[in-house]
């Protein structure tokens, strides 16, 4: 029996599992693991079929079966972690931005960086200018189909490419105005650095945005980026805190709460695993950016002093070891296999590379959407979860920009969306919304049309609700530093309960030893003393000694009884 128990138990062990996981240029790479292996052994694999040798700013992405996104840790099982029937699917993804793209050793590196860059610009989490958005589309073109060439590139070819969720003909022109005569002679590798150049200096670089609630109950956008902890509400950025002065954070349930040097803020997110993941993203950005040195890592509990909660540790190296790290890297520069972008009408659902819209253009300048009927949409999907379970597609929305006002500079804007895990097997839907619905909303958040429109709106003067708006923000600004009254008592009683229960059962989990010690045989002079008192002779025979009695009978009892059966 015992043999068959062990044959079954290596039987298990050996069993192959196969991962697919998703690469940036939405390739595929496909393994077996065994059901012991960690994290670290696929992420090895997945490294070494790249070629990537800098590969601590990447990671490895995976949605449990509660649809909960998580990074894979490398210390731990895959099988495990997973939680789910095999195949596995996983994605391929950059965990942490380098602070300067630019400074990467190898330029395949660079390329990959350039891949998730290129993908967050579509999904709406990098904002930009106008301006900005066609110099970085130009960019893109320059890249992947080289020079501008008359008898390939037909009138309108920039259309053929999608490389936002939605854009204007004159956007359209203004790429390929550039890419025609700006960007001639560059290689992909020159356009892709300068890409890389020109993202990093854009104030939404590097942002994984969880959709969260301040103490308002507004939504909002909590990320961790290469420079500190931003808020983005609406498309403003509310928050921006450096690494340096972040001293905690902590989570309790739903409840996420950061740690300034003066100030707490707080925000509760849709679910506890949400929570959860925010707060362990948190401790690996401040980790990886903020120290020295990889044994200055320490592990972080989310509890108070008494009551229990998560612990969990950062365990790869930190930014200035990989920069350390990369400059010691002697090699041939690795040949690269850049995507090309072939647009292809008959597949709308074509992933990362060219992207025709689903919707013809005459058609989409005449679709809308009523006012309210979108702002309860956008409310609604706020508290949704914050992964579909239909498409897993990358649903962090921009706002659609209108085709009024050419003269100005429009952005693309944050919707209040949530957001779903970088898996662009189905491009994001996109609601087209009109310039009163983006209007209305700017009044209700309180927030110009754009974050670089935020600067050049402090010329204007501001209108009574554009004021009335202000004293809201900074009113839900001041709430979510002080916190309600209410809340901080029931806090408070809540902490003095715990202390009293942990008391309690530390005095009672004493007695009970030493009552132990007292009745064993243990001679030590203490002992011998309090067995001579008649105190305790009185509780040996009146209390001690019967309880021992019956519990003997009923263990002899119980013997017997399984000795005749």
């Amino acid at each position: 029996m015992l043999s068959r128990l062990m044959s079954g138990s290596s039987r298990n062990l050996e069993r192959e599992y196969s991962c697919t996981v998703r690469l940036l240029d939405d390739s595929e790479y496909t393994c077996t693991i065994q059901r012991d292996a960690k994290g670290q052994y696929l992420f090895d694999l997945l490294c070494h079929h790249l070629n990537l040798l800098e590969k601590d700013y990447f990671g490895i992405r995976f949605v449990d079966p509660d649809k909960q996104r998580h990074w894979l840790e490398f210390t731990k099982s895959v099988v495990k972690q997973l939680r789910s029937q095999p195949p596995f699917t996983m994605c391929f993804r950059v965990k942490f931005y380098p602070a300067d793209p630019a400074a990467l050793r190898e330029e395949i590196t660079r390329y990959l960086v350039f891949l998730q860059i290129k993908r967050d610009l579509y999904h709406g989490r990098l904002l930009c200018k106008t301006s900005d958005a066609a110099l970085l589309a130009a960019y893109i073109l320059q890249a992947e189909i080289g020079d501008y060439d008359p008898g390939k590139h037909p009138e309108g070819y920039s259309s053929k490419f999608q490389f936002f969720p939605k854009h204007s003909e004159k956007l359209e022109r203004k790429i390929a105005e550039i890419h025609k005569t700006e960007l001639s002679g560059q290689t992909p590798a020159t356009s892709e650095l300068n890409f890389l150049r020109k993202a990093q200096t854009l104030e939404t670089y590097g942002v994984d945005p969880h959709p969260c609630k301040d103490v308002s109950g507004n939504a909002a956008f909590l990320a961790f980026t290469p420079f500190g902890f931003v808020v983005l509400q609406g498309n403003k950025r509310v928050h921006f805190i450096k690494w340096n002065e972040v001293t905690k954070l902590k989570f309790e349930g739903k409840t996420f709460y950061l740690y300034e040097k003066k100030i707490v803020l707080t925000y509760f997110a849709p679910t506890p695993e949400a929570c959860k993941h925010l707060w362990k993203c948190g401790i690996e950005n401040q980790a990886f950016y903020k120290l020295e040195k990889s044994s200055q890592v320490r592990t972080v509990s989310s509890s108070n002093l008494f009551f229990k909660g998560s612990r969990f540790r950062y365990s790869g190296r930190v930014a200035k070891e990989v920069m350390e790290s990369s400059a010691k890297i002697k090699r041939e520069p690795p040949e690269i296999h850049r995507a090309g972008m072939v647009p292809s009408r008959s597949c709308p659902s074509i992933t990362h590379g060219p992207r025709l819209s689903s919707v013809p253009r005459t058609r989409r300048r005449a679709v809308h959407i009523s006012i309210m009927e979108g702002l309860e949409s956008l409310r609604d999907s706020a508290h949704s979860t914050p992964v579909r379970s239909t498409s897993h597609s990358d649903t962090f929305l921009p706002h659609v920009r209108s085709g009024r006002a050419d003269s100005s500079e429009r952005v693309a804007v944050i919707a209040d969306e949530a957001y779903s895990p970088a898996d662009s097997v189905l491009p994001t839907p996109v609601a087209e919304h009109s310039l009163e619905l983006m209007l209305l909303s700017r009044q209700i958040n309180g927030a110009p049309c754009s974050i670089e429109e935020e600067k050049e709106s402090e010329a204007s003067t501001p209108t009574t609700a554009e004021v009335e708006a202000l004293g809201g923000d900074l009113k839900a600004l001041c709430q979510s530093h002080n916190g309600p009254e209410a809340e901080q008592v029931n806090k408070f009683v809540l902490s003095v309960l715990r202390l009293l229960l942990v008391t309690v059962g530390l005095l009672f989990v004493l007695l009970l030893l030493l009552i132990i010690l007292t009745e064993s045989d243990l001679d030590i002079a203490f002992f011998r003393d309090i067995r001579q008192t008649p105190e305790f002779e009185q509780f040996h025979y009146q209390y001690f000694y019967p309880l021992r009695r019956w519990f003997a009978c009923k263990i002899r009892s119980v013997v017997s009884l399984l000795i005749d059966t």
